[in-house]
């Protein structure tokens, strides 16, 4: 133990082909990265897409980096970022808006940067039974007597109008404004017809125009939240949706895999000083997390019992081993008794999940734009410029090169060739049938019926421009 913290000893690992020099197959010998810091706290949200993590930690990926790392729960999105801000934490388990919000200076400033992206898809959107009731007598039903999904937001678009008829207010919950639960609550809310409201410079509610009322809630306590009747559905990762079901006081209605087949969801995220301090260490960080991914996914996700097991303990996310495993070992559950196979829900390795495109983040940044958190119109270098200070594919095939050399990873794994962007979304990925071309932000905004457009602002509430 001591020798791996201290980085002295060399280990021999066997030939492999090298990545920077795919003809070339050599056999190496390859010493622990001398890492600047080894002692390391790392934040995380109890969700179960922080896996990644908790199978570096209890895996031994991290000593195998010469890493000593301890893994601690926050309160809440906010005090996650402040305190990785402040240097309490040396990095964490983030919302992928996180670091592009705060490099850009929405919310809180500071240049937060990712080497690796934590998963593909994970959320849900969830609605109270009452909703339920309103909303299921117009979704067909197929031949198999099954309700057709994906459910789109048109179906609720009555149900709103029902409770405004009777003064009440529409209120739905997401876990942060920056977060991917409140773009794919907007994004499946605004496919169907109804608006979720617009961002200014002196309303940062995201209100102005709502037809529905989103705001903040804590994930663990949406479930009780949706109980209680202060919100009528909400937008999260799980245990969460699963956990309205086995408490029986909501139905999820639609996953964000059929909002957004394969959409990027957390990411790890470090303060640009922090890499550049501890370039070594940095790179060590990713490697642990890169093998953990691959083994959540291996072997068509048979390691995922054991890994529900390890997430159900109270120092990860604690919830009932029932309710992670609902979601976590392939299946998801719509209303009771309707469990439907969803092998990629959750997807930490396969579909080149853990690189860290330029494209996701551009989509991230063009919801921002879209609903008023970006406030003015920027052309499309300011897009890639943005992404390419916040997201660092080069550290990640850094890492991904060296387990190749140690044969812990295959070549195939990780997208060679990529200039950091994804291939074009095709609009059959997307609930609403639009595609997506990171390289083409403006256009891909001025597509989407609702939504600022082109050099479009909010002032005194009200759509200029």
């Amino acid at each position: 133990m001591l020798s791996k913290l201290i980085n002295v000893k060399a280990t021999l690992i066997a030939c492999a082909t090298s990545l920077a020099f795919a003809s070339t197959s050599t056999c190496v010998f390859a010493e622990q990265l001398d890492v600047e810091k080894y002692e390391l706290t790392i934040g995380f949200i109890k969700l179960t897409d922080m896996a990644p993590l908790a199978i570096a930690y209890e895996k031994g990926y991290f000593e195998d980096e010469g890493l000593y790392v301890t893994l601690e729960a926050q309160a809440n999105w906010k005090v996650l970022l402040d305190r990785t801000i402040t240097g309490e934490l040396d990095g964490a388990h983030m919302l992928s808006g996180q670091p592009l919000a705060a490099t850009i200076g929405f919310g809180t400033k500071a240049h937060i940067v990712t080497p690796f992206s934590m998963d593909l898809n994970g959320n849900g959107i969830t609605v109270s039974k009452e909703v339920w009731k309103l909303m299921k007598p117009q979704i067909p039903v197929g031949i198999d007597g099954k309700l057709v999904h994906p459910i789109k937001a048109d179906t609720l678009k009555s149900v709103i109008e029902k409770f405004n008829a009777k003064g009440k207010q529409f209120n739905m919950g997401m876990v942060f404004p920056v977060s991917t639960h409140n773009y794919e609550l907007r994004y499946w809310l605004a496919a169907g017809g109804i608006h979720p409201g617009f961002y200014s410079e002196n309303d940062v509610s995201g209100t102005i125009s709502a037809q529905a009322i989103l705001s903040v809630t804590p994930p663990p306590q949406m479930p009780s939240t949706l109980e209680a009747g202060t919100i009528n559905g909400y937008s999260v990762g799980e245990p969460w949706n699963q956990a309205a079901i086995f408490m029986d006081v909501g139905v999820p209605v639609i996953t964000d895999y059929e909002i957004w087949k394969n959409n990027p969801e957390k990411v790890f995220g470090l303060t640009k000083e922090f890499t550049q301090k501890n370039p070594n260490t940095t790179l060590a960080l990713t490697k642990a997390l890169i093998r953990a991914a691959k083994w959540l996914d291996e072997n068509n996700n048979a390691n995922r019992e054991e890994a529900v097991d390890i997430l159900s303990r109270s120092q990860y996310v604690g919830a009932d081993r029932q309710v992670i495993a609902a979601s976590m070992t392939g299946t998801f559950e719509f209303e009771k008794g309707d469990k439907r196979d969803f092998p990629d829900f959750n997807a930490f390795y396969r579909h080149y999940a853990t690189y860290p495109f330029y494209s996701d983040a551009v989509w991230t940044l063009t919801q921002m734009r879209r609903w008023g958190q970006i406030l003015e119109h920027k052309d499309d270098a300011w897009y890639q410029q943005v992404a390419k200070s916040v997201y660092l594919p080069d550290i990640y095939m850094k890492a991904a090169n060296l387990l190749v050399l140690e044969g812990h990873v295959e070549r195939g794994d990780f997208p060679i060739a990529s200039d950091g962007y994804k291939k074009p979304t095709t609009s059959s990925d997307f609930i609403d049938g639009v595609s997506f071309d990171g390289k083409s932000p403006n256009t891909y905004i001025d597509s989407l019926k609702i939504g600022l457009k082109a050099k479009q602002t909010i002032k005194d509430n009200e759509i200029q421009g």
